[in-house]
């Protein structure tokens, strides 16, 4: 069993806590199965893999990955970088998975940088190899107005008053969990966006989903990409019953067919 990161330095006002969906994450990215595809599939005679979280949130899952790159990926080369629109989560990560590669110092990789960022936007086409999203995915009637995201990035816990704070961390936490129609709006935007941002051939996605978000309807569209496009459930959260039941599916283009 490998260590989680501790994340006990993080705010969770405005941040989102790490829970179920989190540990389903790392429990399927360090399990036999994943890491045998993706030791193959980014062995040594590879560049180096970028390894992108989306929308990081207090970095357990990115501290895991980098503090655990030779147990997941058999090599200490992996660079590792993270996005999230919550500049607050930007922080929080950037002090995790800095604690969690010292505190795992022989097994870690490298780590970048977290960017403020909505998605994949900071990032060049054709430059992840892994991508991770555990993505706002609770079905809400809308989705949260990012208008004033600047303004609630900027927004200072030791100057603000005690209604601008809870405003803003009330904004803040929305943004982790309210994924609109289906809770799949967000994750629609990110799924369009793979065939871009993931490297060509190799990149491999993971991303997180319940049972309301229809997931066998993903797996559908995914395939009809052609390409050798594949979506395959590599992990789950049990037999609970009801739209919270988890699941994660890996993407990729399977390089025999594709």
């Amino acid at each position: 069993m490998l260590p989680t990161p501790s994340t006990s330095h993080v705010c969770f006002d405005n941040v989102y806590e790490p829970a179920e969906d989190s540990y389903l994450l790392l429990d399927t990215l360090s399990n036999a199965h994943e890491v045998a595809f993706l030791t193959k599939r980014f062995d040594k005679n590879t560049p180096p893999p970028i390894v992108l979280e989306v929308g990081t949130g207090s970095g357990v899952v990115l501290a895991f990955v980098t503090a655990q790159s030779e147990n997941i990926f058999g090599r200490r080369d992996v660079i590792t970088l993270g996005t999230d629109i919550n500049s607050f989560a930007c922080r929080a990560t950037a002090k995790t998975v800095e604690t969690a590669s010292k505190e795992n110092a022989s097994t870690s990789g490298i780590f970048s940088d977290t960017i403020i960022g909505d998605l994949t936007s900071p990032l060049r086409n054709n430059s992840v190899d892994v991508l991770i999203f555990n993505p706002p995915y609770v079905p809400t009637e809308e989705l949260p107005d990012t208008s004033n995201q600047e303004h609630y990035n900027k927004l200072s816990s030791s100057t603000s008053t005690s209604t601008d704070a809870f405003e803003r961390d009330s904004h803040l936490l929305a943004l982790s969990y309210a994924g609109g129609h289906d809770g799949m709006e967000t994750t629609n935007r990110l799924i369009d966006n793979l065939p871009s941002i993931l490297r060509n051939k190799s990149g491999v996605a993971y991303i997180l989903l319940c049972a309301q978000n229809k997931p066998d309807e993903v797996k559908t569209r995914i395939h009809a990409w052609g390409n050798g496009w594949t979506a395959e459930k590599v992990g789950d959260s049990g037999k609970k019953g009801g739209w919270e039941k988890l699941q994660i599916l890996r993407i990729w283009q399977n390089l025999e067919t594709g």
